[in-house]
């Protein structure tokens, strides 16, 4: 099996668990947008759940994981499991007591945070004082989340994909089996809200709780370890990496922080953005983030070697699944994002307006998604090769132009700026990277990623008249308005896209359909 179908077949077997995940992760959405839709406890709790998920993006899954799972790999190769072992207990119980620190601080400090990220919240009765209670019920969520993330980077660093890919489904189950109690019960407003809140944590337990029987089953042993001094040089090492990792990172949260300030000013705004911001993380997550997974330890890989060649066919072989996969995504969520909006949060307090606006957000993040998954597959090449300064500036400068895009056309055009903010950084991001790549790891051949994008872009447009017709069609053929009306006309074209772009891929000689179907066939 040549190098780039064991890429595609491990994360094809990622992106399996990640799919299922994330149609988890959208019924959990459906639950959400039922009991709380667009409502101020939703905007409450959008913004009260971004404070420990900001901090879990800039230390946990963020700059730890880039920074970990190189490290880690070079002592096991070098040094053995045992020493490997000791490392990674090093740096989680390092890891929980600064976080403790920073729950604390947080938890003390709750009410100047959701001044500061949501300023209008004040002038609604309840609003802040909500939002400060749920911040301090989700902040523990940010140690427990960390721990996960060391555990999963363990894993990944010994190519044992499966536990850590199926984490983030435990996640999605957990606060399902809560909001279905919430919906059961018949409880709304400030108790679903708290509810969720509390549903947060115990999903943050279940994905560490799946990992732990497979570290223990390849020799993993907790240790109660910490060294807040950094006097050992490995932890240091992974400190020194996380450090330009949490500057570049603290950039997008810093950009985060500015949508959010801006997005609270417009009522309903926040959870808009989020629900819309949802439907980008489906191929985002299903497939940036398996194949980024199998990217960093193949990085890791041929860096402890010191194979900068195989660092480039890894990152070519990454962005060519990419572009396979999230370019007829974008197609298809530009054709049918309205319909797939109204199908899976339009009941109870979301309604026709709410889907409208979610789809006008929508039709703006989408311009950068193949970027953004991208990104996801690049970044991990410099911290594997010590150039963590560059996906530091990478993101600087994306977070420059995101802001100046809000503060000229924000006030003239609203929240829609802010999903196309994003998707302007997101491709700002991946240039910078795709250049500094190109000229300070190893050359990568234009031409041929090029020619692979056009052939992909011609497929997916092929695809996307498909979709829109057969739509239309269904519309004049099934015009009632219910739930199962509403899925045939939004899923059979949907369905029908797949094959004809199956087809325009295999007419066109894309390669990556192969390694895909010949994957299925031994599933």
């Amino acid at each position: 099996m040549s190098k780039a179908s064991r890429f595609a077949r491990t994360s094809a077997m990622i992106s399996g668990a990640t799919m299922l995940s994330r149609v988890l992760g959208l019924a959990r959405e459906q639950l959400f947008a039922a009991l709380m839709g667009a409502t101020m406890f939703a905007d409450a709790f959008v913004v009260a759940f971004r404070i420990p998920n900001l901090l879990r993006d800039l230390f946990a899954e963020g700059a730890l994981s880039q920074a970990f799972v190189p490290t880690f790999k070079r002592e096991l190769k070098h040094e053995g499991p045992e020493s490997a072992y000791e490392l990674a207990n090093r740096v989680a119980g390092t890891l929980v007591l600064v976080i403790a620190i920073l729950v604390l601080l947080g938890a003390l400090l709750a009410p100047q945070i959701v001044d500061l990220m949501a300023p209008k919240f004040a002038a609604v009765q309840g609003k802040h004082e909500l939002t400060v209670t749920l911040t301090r019920i989700m902040l523990p969520f940010l140690a427990i989340i960390s721990l996960a993330a060391v555990a999963m980077g363990m894993l990944n660093a010994q190519d044992r994909f499966a536990a850590p890919a199926l984490a983030p489904a435990m996640f999605n189950t957990a606060t399902i089996c809560v909001g279905v109690g919430l919906y059961a019960a018949g409880l709304g407003g400030r108790t679903v809200a708290v509810g969720w809140a509390i549903g947060t944590l115990l999903g943050g337990v279940a994905q560490l709780g799946i990992q732990l029987p497979s570290l223990f089953r390849i020799g993993w042993r907790p240790k109660l370890a910490a060294d807040p001094t950094l006097r050992n040089d490995k932890v240091r090492g992974v400190a020194r990496l996380m450090g330009p990792a949490v500057i570049g990172l603290a950039a997008v949260q810093v950009n985060i922080l500015i949508n959010t300030w801006f997005a609270t000013s417009e009522k309903g705004a926040a959870a808009w953005l989020n629900y819309g911001f949802r439907f980008l993380q489906l191929p985002i997550g299903v497939f940036g983030v398996a194949i980024a997974t199998v990217a960093t330890t193949r990085f890791a890989n041929a860096a402890a070697d010191s194979d900068r060649g195989a660092m480039g066919e890894q990152l070519t072989d990454g962005l060519r699944l990419v572009a396979f996969l999230t370019v007829p995504a974008m197609v298809g969520l530009l054709v049918m994002g309205e319909p797939i909006v109204q199908l899976i949060y339009e009941r109870g307090e979301f309604g026709a307006y709410d889907t409208w606006a979610v789809t006008r957000a929508l039709d703006l993040y989408v311009i950068g998604l193949v970027a953004y998954a991208g990104v996801k597959v690049i970044a991990p090449a410099f911290y594997a090769v010590n150039h963590a300064r560059i996906p530091m500036i990478a993101s600087i400068s994306a977070v420059a132009v995101n802001i100046i895009l809000n503060v000229t056309l924000h006030p003239h055009y609203g929240y829609r700026i802010l999903a196309l903010g994003t998707a302007a950084a997101a491709l700002l991001n991946f240039v910078v990277l795709y250049v500094a790549f190109h000229f300070v790891v190893v050359g990568i051949r234009h031409r041929g990623m090029l020619w692979h994008l056009v052939r992909v872009a011609v497929a997916a447009t092929a695809m996307g008249f498909a979709v829109w017709g057969g739509h239309r069609a269904l519309i004049d053929l099934v015009p009632d308005a219910g739930l199962g009306a509403r899925a045939l006309r939004t899923l059979a074209p949907i369905a029908t896209g797949v094959v004809v772009y199956a087809i325009a891929c295999t007419l066109l000689r894309v390669q990556e359909l192969g390694h895909f179907t010949r994957r299925l066939r031994r599933t």
